[in-house]
């Protein structure tokens, strides 16, 4: 799947944190792994192919 659209959202500081070291304890970036989370999320729930990437 190509990355061409950006989604930028404010969370508490406590989430961003949380967040930073679970990518991190998944040897990530912020980013994949946030994206992993909602791909995984969507496939989960029916909006997203399962043999999408």
């Amino acid at each position: 799947m190509a990355k061409t659209s950006a989604i930028s959202l404010r969370v508490a500081d406590e989430i961003k944190k949380a967040v930073e070291k679970a990518a991190a304890a998944d040897d990530r970036s912020v980013a994949s792994y946030v994206e992993r989370l909602i791909v995984s999320h969507l496939k989960e729930n029916g909006f997203l192919d399962s043999d999408t990437d």
